[in-house]
């Protein structure tokens, strides 16, 4: 089954007095992948830049670069793209078997290498590394211990995370930033789905297992009669692990689901830092800004939405 999908994601910065150089890059092009293509897709800047140019990065995500010489006190980054999605949703129970203590001790002793190549050994074995958002601490160790008893099939310890994850935890709009740790996090139990995604990925690490950041977007309207998922007004955030036999299978907390095809992929990395949809540098004598985000995925064809 296919599902063909139009998405706009639009970031407006608002700024208090004028602006004459803007350089930043986006990460707002969906990746071509196994049950996923990228049919049409295009970046407008408005003012309209002096300098443009799409690149990929260390992960392989599409990136757009642009700089904007023309002073203004508004700047509009506009993302159109058209997807095909035919990824079915993985069936938990068919996944292999093989326990998770075991696929940690392949992946430290290289027993994986055989099986692939230099680079692709390289990337798994960064994916059980700390980084910049996802931390190895005492609290998420004694968070996730239930969840790993020795033996146990990683199918089932990643189904386990999401589920508790999603019910142990309150989703609540603005209650986290950026910088939220997985320490505080689980202290005040409320957070957003970057906060999920990195708690689940440092439970996962903490034991050896790679796991990745996924960002990208959830279908905005539901089909009829079913409930709107958390998170599909904005920029989403789930997981990805290296399921042994499986490969990657992406599973999403803030929902308590493995990914299907309501899910459209922007791009991974280590964790939010590498992948944010919009970063960059102003020059200006003011300070502080206003921003506001407009994102809609719906079925192609659906009347303008954005």
């Amino acid at each position: 089954m296919s599902r063909t999908y139009d998405l706009v994601h639009r970031t407006t910065y608002t700024y208090p007095q004028e602006v004459t150089d803007s350089y930043g890059r986006t990460v707002m092009t969906p990746r071509d992948l196994p049950g996923q293509t990228c049919v049409t897709s295009h970046v407008e800047l408005d003012p309209a830049p002096a300098d443009t140019a799409v690149q990929h990065d260390y992960f392989g995500n599409r990136t757009t670069y642009y700089c904007v010489t023309e002073p203004h006190t508004r700047l509009v980054v506009t993302a159109r793209s058209t997807i095909e999605v035919t990824r079915p949703q993985p069936d938990a129970a068919s996944l292999p078997t093989v326990a998770w203590d075991e696929t940690a001790a392949s992946v430290q002793s290289g027993s994986e290498a055989a099986a692939m190549s230099p680079d692709a050994l390289v990337a798994l074995r960064e994916m059980v590394l700390p980084s910049a958002h996802v931390t190895f601490v005492d609290e998420v160790r004694a968070w996730a211990e239930p969840s790993f008893a020795p033996g146990r099939p990683l199918a089932e310890v990643v189904v386990d995370l999401c589920h508790r994850i999603r019910h142990e935890l309150t989703y609540r709009t603005g209650s986290t930033t950026v910088t939220t740790t997985q320490r505080q996090l689980l202290a005040q139990r409320t957070g957003v789905c970057q906060d999920f995604a990195h708690l689940m990925i440092a439970a996962l690490r903490l034991h050896g297992v790679p796991a990745r950041y996924v960002s990208g977007y959830l279908e905005t309207r539901p089909p009829a009669g079913r409930e709107k998922l958390r998170g599909a007004d904005a920029s989403h955030a789930w997981v990805s692990v290296w399921v042994p036999g499986a490969g990657w299978v992406d599973a999403d907390p803030t929902n308590d689901q493995l990914v299907d095809d309501r899910y459209v992929v922007l791009g991974w990395g280590r964790d939010y830092h590498d992948v944010p949809p919009l970063r960059g540098v102003i020059f200006t004598e003011g300070s502080g800004s206003k921003l506001t985000v407009q994102v809609d995925l719906v079925p192609s064809g659906s009347p303008a939405f954005v």
